[in-house]
């Protein structure tokens, strides 16, 4: 009896475009993006991932990659979601096939879930949800996921909705330590239609504004969230 191929949930492949936020801001890339979440954040600009508007595809890995070969050529790839770390074997497959085409991968998650395939990416983003998402994060889990990982593969990027967030970054870079961390300005109307960039500047400057005053923050790196500058809340780009 042959096996059942492993499938992944699929909402969206896109690209060509580029990374709007973080370490890699402005990188080139091409996008998949995964259904399901174990977090369901107040101002999620991704809710149809978990809310059941949508129902993703279900894809093998191959089925992916096609995809990806007929939106042009690619030589990075971006992970998201919802959590692409819900998902196990599945999504290993994937990562493996695309490493062995010479991919850079990176993965964004906000460090919920530990998967083995994690330590095969370039660059994980690890976004712990502020207060302001109104969840709560597993310390521990975090704490176990940066262990098995070499600092220069992870970044940790945090929106900031207020000063609540702030503390709680700023907790989150005692704790961790690293090298830089990267605040965005968070959106707090994904669902808002029309131009956007004023009210995003707006927010943009008060956080500049804050953390310049404060002398307490070093190695931090305070970006916008490029592509609400660029596309407002158009998805797939």
């Amino acid at each position: 009896m042959s096996k059942r191929p492993l499938t992944l949930p699929i909402l969206e492949i896109f690209g060509p475009t580029f990374q709007g936020e973080g370490r890699a801001i402005g990188q080139k890339t091409m996008f998949v993006r995964t259904g399901g979440c174990d977090y369901h954040c107040a101002w999620c600009d991704s809710a149809f991932t978990w809310d059941g508007s949508e129902k993703p595809r279900r894809m093998t890995a191959d089925e992916v990659i096609a995809a990806l070969d007929q939106l042009g050529q690619y030589d990075y790839v971006t992970l998201s979601g919802g959590n692409p770390c819900l998902l196990a074997a599945n999504m290993a497959e994937l990562v493996a096939k695309l490493k062995a085409r010479g991919v850079t991968l990176a993965v964004e998650t906000q460090g919920s879930r530990w998967q083995d395939w994690l330590k095969d990416i370039d660059q994980v983003t690890l976004s712990p949800k502020p207060p302001s998402s109104q969840m709560t994060v597993q310390l521990d889990t975090l704490d176990f996921i940066v262990s098995q990982l070499d600092k220069d593969q992870v970044t940790f990027k945090i929106p900031v909705f207020d000063e609540a967030d702030l503390a709680f970054a700023k907790a989150i870079q005692k704790r961790y330590q690293p090298d830089v961390l990267y605040l965005s300005a968070g959106n707090p109307e994904p669902n808002a239609s029309g131009n956007i960039v004023e009210h995003q500047l707006v927010r943009l400057k008060q956080l500049w504004d804050s953390v310049a005053k404060d002398p307490d923050w070093q190695s931090v790196c305070v970006l916008p969230q490029l592509h609400t500058l660029l596309y407002d809340n158009q998805r797939g780009v």
